[in-house]
């Protein structure tokens, strides 16, 4: 992964390739990464909202959808 993408943070992967590297290196996730991996894909699209979201298996932050606009739940932590 460390080759084709950027990683900003521990286990976040940001591509920085062509669509048709993105595209085969998220075909071999799919194919190989068991479900209890918890794998969240976002991919940049040409039309609104502009990005869609995918997953493998449980993740560890929640997923929802409003009025078709996919969104990740971040909780506040207070102090």
């Amino acid at each position: 992964m460390k080759l084709w993408f950027i990683e900003p943070r521990p286990n976040v992967f940001v591509s920085g390739v062509k669509d048709s590297v993105a595209n085969t290196v998220v075909y071999y996730l799919y194919k190989y990464c068991p479900v209890s991996s918890g794998v969240v894909i976002f991919r940049s699209l040409p039309r609104p909202p502009g990005y869609e979201v995918r997953t493998i298996g449980p993740t560890r932050k929640a997923l929802t959808s409003i009025s078709g606009l996919q969104l990740v739940i971040e909780t506040l932590k207070t102090q």
